[in-house]
């Protein structure tokens, strides 16, 4: 999540508000309980009330990648991350579930913790944002969850499993990592997708690569769709024919009723657009498919490159 910080502390103040009905108590200012300079990110870790805030500094900003509520582990405080579950109705089963970019993990604890049958992996970059969400933020091992410190696109690259959600969260700082946003990274996650499987990504449309980003997953799922959450686009792509609204909305029903989740799908799809690539309103013409820079060989150089920490 690309959101600054006083942004993401008036969310939780606002939950806050919320939780105590008409007499708020009195804000109090965020506490540091960890700051950490990993070979990735510098990272903080602050506290207000109940609520954790998970921070990476980039270039004088400092950026929320995750807001946890230390007395409640189901509750997804960023709207955009409840929308990263949009992807349960689209999927032919659900067996297994990969997300990319771990953060404090919230939206795989959440999909967890409501399907506790279900294999979630998650994949982190950063080994000290692995440590400091299992510190703070309620992560652990458990039977059918676990979190892997390695790169996204590494991880898939060495894997022979596939998925049927595949979920792609990535961010350093306001922006994702290039090598997770080309053409043959699009087609690696989809080899890696079961039949009827589905890909969900949180887009900020902000950033100067979003039409790239919107023309280059096109180029590899032949149906893409949104769900709008403020300053982000979260996008659902996948293979065959589009998806019926009220074949949606039967299995959103069923797969609310089934699991039993806090945030219904059903209420997120009211939501839905889908992604016309040839509207030059939405998507400019000038935006172009973003490939590789690197040949085959030099993958896991440029993939290094690419990680690496701005000064």
């Amino acid at each position: 999540m690309r959101s600054v910080l006083f942004s993401t502390l008036a969310i939780a103040s606002l939950a806050i508000g919320a939780a105590s009905a008409q007499n708020a108590p009195p804000v109090e200012p965020p506490r540091l309980l960890e700051s950490r300079e990993s070979l990735y990110n510098n990272i903080y870790v602050y506290q207000r009330s109940q609520y954790v805030i998970l921070t990476f500094g980039h270039n004088k900003q400092i950026y929320a990648e995750s807001v946890f509520n230390s007395g409640d582990d189901r509750e997804l405080l960023l709207t955009y991350t409840q929308l990263m579950t949009a992807g349960l109705m689209y999927a032919k089963n659900v067996q297994s579930i990969l997300e990319i970019g771990t953060g404090g993990g919230r939206t795989a604890w959440y999909l967890h913790r409501f399907l506790p049958d279900i294999r979630v992996t998650s994949v982190e970059l950063d080994p000290a944002v692995v440590e400091l969400s299992r510190k703070y933020f309620g992560l652990k091992d458990e039977p059918n969850f676990r979190v892997e410190a390695q790169d996204g696109r590494l991880f898939l690259s060495q894997s022979k499993d596939k998925y049927d959600v595949i979920m792609i969260d990535a961010y350093r700082g306001p922006f994702v990592p290039f090598h997770l946003l080309t053409k043959e990274f699009y087609q690696l996650v989809r080899d890696h997708l079961a039949e009827g499987g589905v890909v969900v990504q949180n887009v900020a449309s902000d950033t100067m690569l979003f039409d790239a980003a919107m023309k280059t997953i096109g180029a590899v799922f032949p149906q893409l769709e949104f769900y709008k959450s403020d300053d982000n686009y979260v996008t659902v792509a996948y293979d065959g024919p589009a998806r019926k609204a009220e074949d949606l909305a039967a299995v959103a029903g069923e797969r609310d009723k089934v699991y039993g989740l806090r945030y219904p799908l059903a209420a997120m799809l009211p939501m839905r657009k889908p992604v016309d690539l040839n509207d030059t309103q939405a998507i400019s013409p000038k935006a172009t498919v973003l490939t590789d820079d690197f040949a085959p060989v030099e993958t896991l150089k440029s993939i290094e490159r690419h990680n690496r920490k701005i000064p």
